[in-house]
């Protein structure tokens, strides 16, 4: 844009110079024909006021078109923050869910946690009791047989057998 706008400040000056040197032909009056009449006016001068006007008129929808970009880039920049933030909302929110759906996950677990520990604490003191019951029977049957086994010597020593008596 910068190297268009050089050159049309380049074409107006050259323009300007133009006039300027050649200002005795522009004002120099001509018969001009309107198709219907005739009229005596300087035919430089017209198509000077004519290249004037339309370069008026070029620059005044060069400027609109301007506008209206600013103002469309404008509304843009509008609704793209507006769905920046939105965007921003709804991820936070996610995130957030995410959050308390985990928290009540963890939550579960560690209560399931807490159960089967229990579970397995009250299995462990059954077994514990169980295998203190069967130490105790092994034991006391133990005892028991080794009773008999000194009864059995005791009454075994003080006799003797029948077959060495003769």
């Amino acid at each position: 844009m910068y190297l268009r706008t050089i050159l049309i400040v380049l074409a107006l000056g050259a323009l300007a110079l133009f006039t300027v040197a050649n200002w005795q032909a522009f004002t120099t009056p001509t018969t001009l024909s309107l198709i219907a009449a005739t009229v005596e006016a300087p035919l430089g001068l017209i198509l000077l006021g004519v290249v004037v006007l339309l370069t008026a008129l070029f620059l005044i929808y060069v400027v609109y078109l301007q506008s209206s970009a600013l103002l469309e880039t404008r509304r843009h920049a509008r609704e793209l923050h507006a769905q920046r933030e939105l965007a921003e909302h709804a991820e936070i929110s996610r995130i957030n869910e995410l959050r308390v759906s985990l928290e009540s996950q963890l939550d579960a677990l560690a209560k399931q946690n807490e159960t089967t520990k229990s579970e397995l604490l009250a299995r462990l003191d059954q077994l514990e009791g169980d295998l203190r019951q069967s130490m105790e029977q092994c034991q006391n049957s133990l005892a028991a047989a080794m009773a008999e086994i000194d009864d059995r010597l005791e009454r075994g020593i003080g006799q003797t057998p029948p077959g060495k008596l003769a």
